[in-house]
This record gives structure tokens, sequence and C-alpha cells, in this order.
């Protein structure tokens, strides 16, 4: 009978079958980690190695492109949803006097568009969203999710911090592609709108102000989005975390529960602390047309200044109530359908390395 080696008896003394087990599915899951048994290195062949290193490489197995197709879709789903909200809000945001809504409440602001308008009136500039929301929010989740797996945000643990800096630095790159087509939306969205479409409002913005009127706002963009992203982020991924941890091992339908759930909790309160930096937003994308006020520059504090001079503190909460109303529901269809997309998309990456 054949004499069994020094290291087989140790490793056969000391390990139970159940150990053994559990070092080759940790050898499998983690191909370049060689697993020591007594004092020998062991090498464990790993099936579909190239796409085992590649799920390793890749945060959820996915690459830049397919967060893009993930994000893109996101965002449409979520802004075409909720454009008439988004109508309201950017209404209530204007003078009356320059095309905005002659009521601060609500309901009242959606009766008098339904009366006059009718259902066109919610969902006047609706294709600049289209033509924006998409390429913007591809920029926006794709740049997020490389961010955070470089900042540790996918490691064990709730990592708030690194989730808010790729938050923010995601909205810098997304604002850039999505402030032109949210300027020309805005502008098609006001009551007695003097633009006819998409390509009229874009010719004569460029032909009567220069192309700098789409980037008049891009500063408070981004000072408003920045804090507005970071606590979105941070609260989605800590409220996830929490539902998570409530329930865990959900099936993929509860889980998409937890993610709107996260999202909706997210964008409420993102929303609301945000509210004075839209009010400016809006007023630098609209002014000049139907007479609305002109600013001399595109200071934050210089617009604020002077529309508390002109219609005091509550001015700049104006939009409050339809902004919350957008975002809750909004961050939550994104937030799911970007879920439901990426898990459909690591499927799609399973079956294609078979």
């Amino acid at each position: 009978m054949a004499k069994r080696s020094p290291e087989l008896l140790d490793i056969l003394m000391t390990e139970t079958v159940s150990e053994l087990q559990e070092k080759l599915l940790m050898n499998h899951n983690h191909p370049q980690t060689p697993r020591s048994f007594g004092e020998r290195e062991i090498d464990i062949p790993v099936k579909e190695k190239a796409f085992t290193e590649n799920r390793y490489q890749l945060h959820d197995g996915l690459g830049f492109g397919q967060y893009m197709v993930a994000g893109s879709v996101a965002g449409m789903v979520e802004h075409m949803a909720m454009f008439p909200v988004d109508t309201l809000k950017t209404r209530m945001q204007v003078l009356a006097s320059a095309g905005g809504s002659v009521h601060s409440a609500l309901s009242a602001a959606f009766v008098s568009i339904m009366k006059q308008e009718g259902t066109f009136g919610l969902y006047r500039g609706i294709g600049a969203m289209g033509l924006g929301a998409g390429p913007a929010h591809a920029v926006y989740f794709a740049v997020y999710e490389f961010c955070k797996e470089k900042f540790g945000g996918n490691m064990d643990g709730h990592h708030p911090l690194a989730h808010g800096i790729a938050g923010v630095l995601a909205t810098v790159a997304s604002d850039a592609v999505f402030t032109p087509m949210d300027v020309v939306k805005q502008r098609l969205q006001l009551r007695s709108s003097p633009y006819r479409g998409v390509t009229d409002c874009i010719e004569k913005v460029l032909r009567e102000e220069g192309f700098g009127a789409f980037y008049a706002s891009y500063r408070t963009t981004v000072v408003m989005n920045a804090p507005f992203t970071a606590v979105h982020f941070s609260t989605y991924e800590a409220v996830k975390k929490v539902l998570m941890d409530m329930s865990p091992g959900t099936e993929s339908d509860e889980n998409l529960i937890v993610h709107a759930t996260a999202g909706g909790a997210a964008g409420a309160l993102a929303s609301a602390v945000t509210t004075p930096l839209d009010v400016v937003k809006t007023r630098l994308q609209c002014q000049g047309v139907n007479g609305a006020e002109r600013f001399s520059g595109s200071s934050i504090r210089n617009v604020l200044t002077k529309i508390i001079a002109k219609e005091g503190p509550g001015a700049i909460m104006k939009g409050l109530k339809p902004r919350v109303l957008f975002h809750m529901p909004a961050a939550a269809i994104s937030w799911s359908t970007y879920e439901a997309n990426k898990r459909f998309l690591q499927r799609f990456n399973e079956r294609s390395a078979r």
C-alpha cells in the first residue's frame, strides 16, 4: 500500500470534510488568493476563471458602459413619469408676471393649468427632458459606481463619506451634460412661453443671448446638486442597509421594494434641504423670458438677496411641496429601475460567459 505524504496526513487530521468544502468554496469565489493547508499552498482550479476574474475587477460584474445603459433607462423612466409635477414646481417658482403660476397652492396650480391649457400644458417641454435626461443619467450612474468602487464604498460596512463623494463627482459630470436641456425645458414649461418648441428655443437663445445662456445656472446647479446628491446617496445607502439587515436573504421582488423605499426617503430629504438653491436655479434659467427679471451675474448670494428683498423670505421656499412630491417617487422609480436593469445585465453577462 502506498505511503501517504505528511502533508496529506496533516490535512486529514486537522480538517473536517465541511471545513475542506468551505475552503474550496472560498477559493472558487476568490481565485487570486491561494489557500494554505498546513505549510503548503494548493491552487484550486476554478471553472470559468476569466468571467470570475472580471466580476472581481468590476463591481457587480458590470462594465462602465453597462452602468451607463442602466442609468440612462432609469433616468428616462423617472423624469418622463414625473414630468407634470416638475412643470408645477417650475410654474410655482417663477413670478406670475413672467409666466409662473398665479396660485401658491399646488392643487390650485394644477386645476388652473388643466382648465386653461389642458393636459398638454403639463407636458410642454418634455422633449427637451427626453434629450437631456438619458445621456445625463448615463453619466451620472456610471461615474457614481466607478467612484464608489475606487473610494471603497463597496467594502463591507457603511461608508457614507465614500458614497457622498462619489455622488458629488457624479453630479458635477452629469450636470455639465443636462444643464443646457434643462434651460430649454424650463423655458418651455412657462405659461405663455414665447418658444414654439425645443429647436425654436435653442435657436432663439443662441441668437439673442449666446451660448453662455445655457450655462448661466451651471454653478448654481452644481452648488445645489452637490449637497443634494451627497445627502441623497448617503441616505439611500444607509436606509437600504438598514432595510436589508432587517430582512436578510430577501428575494428579488422584495429587494426592489427596499430600493424604492430607500430611494424615496433619500429623494424627499435631499429635495427639501436644497429647495432655496433650486429657486435660484429656476430664476437664472428663466431670466428675461416674458419680462422676468435679469440678473447681472450668476452669483447665488446676489440672486437670493434680490428675491428676499422683493418677495420676502418665504419666496426662497417656493415649490417646496411639488419638489418633494417630485423627488420622492422619482428617486424610488429611478433606483428601483436602475437596480432592476443591473440585475438584468448581470444575468446577461452570466449567460454570455457559459
